[in-house]
């Protein structure tokens, strides 16, 4: 081999030890490429789950990677005893020039650790919302919901994120300790309308398509007390009221998956618009203009008295008032 390296020198340059390096160098590349091509073959082969492929891509690249760093690093650097004296020369300049980047990977450190976001989870964050799609040592990247699609589907635009927003801006999850949402819908009836009814209509509704999952929430509710400051006096489906100006507002609040808002919303309405076409004293109240006729439609003790004009009853007069001497 002595000959060939002499060669390569004498043509590139490159001493012969140098040579011997990048020889091992590219060995351990490959090797380590190898190995990781096999782990993903075998992982293949055992499971068609996709979130289970992908965890252990993502453990098993990151675990090659550091090694391969390190016996690169010893490779090139045999001859520093103390690593720490390499990493020394060179922190200051990186906490420099890669400033950025070191945040981004420190919030790929705190992600791996505390876990607050993970593959699969919805999320919001700086304004964004999405499904978390991938996670990756400087960048997370998210499939984007809501924008100008309605009730939380998905746009079908893929957004990366910086690591480094975990520690810039909240962070909303909406799967991770209690795995449900609270959704409201606003169901508006006219004044003249039977709202009582209504309101019994609507909590049949509404617990006939989530009841069911009240007894599930409250074993989350369990589960996420012990790691969160996290109870509820009441998770069964209600229905609020309150008077808006055009009319009575009923305002149903129930329990729903994040990912099932618009089809559990979808579900309600459906059932609301069938049963009230059976009753004939409700009506949906909607922006309209009336004319409001007091003596006629008001009640008996607040009825305007006929034939009065309007404003304070008018007192005796004097006789200087009415032009006597």
């Amino acid at each position: 081999m002595n000959p060939i390296h002499e060669w390569i020198e004498h043509l590139t340059g490159t001493p012969v030890e140098t040579q011997g390096r990048l020889l091992a160098s590219l060995i351990v590349v490959v090797l380590l490429w190898a190995l990781y091509w096999l782990i993903q073959r075998a992982v293949a082969g055992r499971t068609e789950d996709v979130r289970v492929r992908y965890q252990w891509k993502k453990a098993t690249l990151y675990l090659i990677v550091f090694v391969g760093v390190l016996i690169v690093v010893r490779i090139w650097f045999a001859g520093l005893r103390d690593l720490a004296t390499y990493i020394g020369l060179v922190s200051a300049g990186l906490a420099i020039a890669l400033k950025d980047l070191l945040v981004n990977l420190a919030g790929w450190l705190f992600i791996l650790w505390r876990r607050p976001l993970e593959v699969g989870d919805r999320i919001e964050i700086d304004g964004v919302a999405g499904d978390v799609i991938d996670l990756r040592i400087f960048q997370f990247t998210v499939m984007e919901i809501g924008n100008w699609v309605h009730a939380d589907q998905s746009t079908g635009r893929v957004i990366h994120i910086p690591n480094a927003h975990i520690f810039s801006f909240p962070l909303a999850n909406s799967t991770k300790g209690f795995q449900y949402i609270w959704n409201e819908m606003p169901v508006l009836v006219t004044f003249e309308s039977n709202w009582r009814r209504a309101k019994t209509i609507l909590t049949e509704v509404v617990e006939e398509h989530a009841q069911h999952l009240s007894e599930a929430a409250a074993e989350q509710v369990r589960r996420a007390s012990r790691k969160y400051m996290i109870f509820y006096a009441k998770l069964t489906p209600i229905v609020y009221t309150s008077v808006e100006d055009s009319g009575v507002l009923l305002t149903l609040r129930y329990l729903c998956e994040p990912r099932r808002r618009r089809a559990s919303t979808q579900a309600l309405w459906e059932a609301i618009l069938d049963a009230f076409h059976q009753c004939d004293d409700i009506d949906f109240a909607y922006p309209t203009q009336r004319f409001y006729h007091n003596v006629a439609e008001g009640k008996e003790g607040a009825r305007a008295t006929p034939g009065l004009p309007a404003g304070p009853t008018p007192g005796p007069i004097s006789p200087s008032e009415a032009g006597e001497p």
